[in-house]
């Protein structure tokens, strides 16, 4: 693809960054194909080439309008496309430029504006999250039904290890999964400690960066980023292993933090180091299979449907490892029809876009309620919750079957 960009973009990072991964796009369609919100619109505009061009356009100077907005608000940032694409177009970071540049010039509404503050600003704070969340789980039964939906049932998080062990690695704790889900990390961390390795929670270490980055804050992103770089810090040059994600949509971000501070000339190294010491749980545990399978056969008689998170198959390109982890526990896991599609919850577009979202969890419900699976299972909080609200079936993290299993067996 040819471009001309305009003079405000052309010599800046994110310019030279859009116009490289402009360029390696094909206008093949391909990514159609697999574009959730395409299949539900059949709108052009509601799809990766279509958004390739609204972007473009606006780059190479074009006015936006709040059509514009509207369309590339409306992807779900699923990076199906990506997977699909024969040429590589790295179209996740192009359309967080392009949402960014967009968003400088085009207002929002106010209550718009009001939504993505308050997401904003407090999804990612753990100290206002938490009581807020309390307080909505003991009012839970009153709520209006769109807002009950976002309040999981409280739940206890059980024992969390104290041996210590020569092998340690870092555990992100993250910003609302402790309060929605607090039994993910434990149960992690009483698996590693099963295996003998001992995972450290950084305490000043808080929000991966992502809602702030998807919101259109790179500024108070990059903050966070560079947060949890100097809390893991010591830990790292103390010998911990690797960083453990056990939220898919965290490990994505991590991951990319190599790129997002290679121009800081204090953190690109650090950043870069951190990226690469970043695993899904998903990528550690095959390293133990056989240690699992001995412990656990026979232990978990359970049909499970398994949802890989979209940050997990296409973010992270990381396809099979679940399956075979759980598998070799003895656990009989199913792949609904379109498992390659997204369940609608993406961040905060369940929020955002409701209605859109809704549609594509309902889609996703019926296939995987079709496996006969007694459970679902996922890898994000986000997915978690999102599907619970729209099944009776219990949508659990996948660790969480591991840790049951493990604590009947002992």
């Amino acid at each position: 693809m040819q471009t001309n960009l305009a003079d405000f973009i052309r010599d800046t990072r994110e310019g030279k960054e859009a116009d490289a991964i402009l360029r390696s796009c094909v206008h093949c369609g391909f990514c159609t194909a697999t574009c959730p919100t395409y299949q539900l619109l059949g709108d052009e505009l509601d799809g990766p080439r279509g958004r390739i061009y609204l972007i473009k356009q606006v780059l190479e100077g074009k006015e936006p309008t709040a059509k514009t907005q509207q369309h590339l608000d409306r992807c779900l940032t699923c990076r199906n496309c990506e997977t699909t694409c024969p040429s590589g177009v790295q179209y996740g970071r192009l359309i967080d430029i392009g949402r960014k540049v967009v968003s400088d010039r085009v207002s929002y509404t106010p209550v718009q504006r009001l939504k993505r503050a308050a997401l904003r600003e407090l999804l990612p704070r753990k100290a206002i999250f938490s009581p807020a969340m309390k307080v909505g789980q003991l009012v839970r039964p009153l709520l209006p039904s769109a807002l009950r939906e976002k309040v999981p049932a409280p739940r206890s998080s059980g024992i969390w290890p104290t041996r210590q062990h020569a092998r340690t690695m870092l555990l992100l704790d993250g910003c609302v999964q402790p309060s929605m889900a607090p039994n993910i990390n434990a149960a992690t961390a009483r698996v590693f400690d099963a295996l003998q390795v001992q995972l450290l929670v950084a305490q000043k270490a808080g929000c991966c960066g992502a809602i702030r980055h998807h919101l259109n804050d790179h500024d108070g992103a990059l903050n966070d980023v560079r947060r949890n770089i100097d809390a893991w810090w010591p830990a790292i040059e103390a010998g911990a292993e690797a960083i453990v994600m056990t939220a898919s949509g965290c490990g994505v971000m991590v991951k990319d933090y190599g790129h997002l501070l290679a121009h800081d000339p204090d953190y690109a190294e650090k950043a870069l180091r951190i990226s690469g010491m970043t695993k899904d749980l998903s990528e550690i545990l095959p390293d133990f299979e056989e240690e699992l399978a001995a412990q656990l056969a026979g232990k978990i008689n359970k049909r499970v449907a398994w949802h890989p998170p979209c940050t997990l198959q296409h973010g992270q390109q990381i396809r099979g490892k679940v399956e075979g982890v759980l598998r070799a526990a003895g656990v009989d896991v199913q792949l609904c029809k379109d498992s390659h599609l997204c369940c609608g919850s993406a961040g905060t577009y369940s929020v955002l876009q409701p209605e859109l979202s809704h549609q594509l969890r309902d889609r996703k419900i019926a296939n995987l309620e079709a496996t006969g699976a007694d459970t679902i299972v996922s890898a994000n909080i986000g997915c978690l919750t999102h599907l619970q609200s729209g099944t009776a079936k219990p949508v659990r993290h996948w660790i969480e079957l591991i840790d049951d299993a493990l604590i009947a067996a002992h």
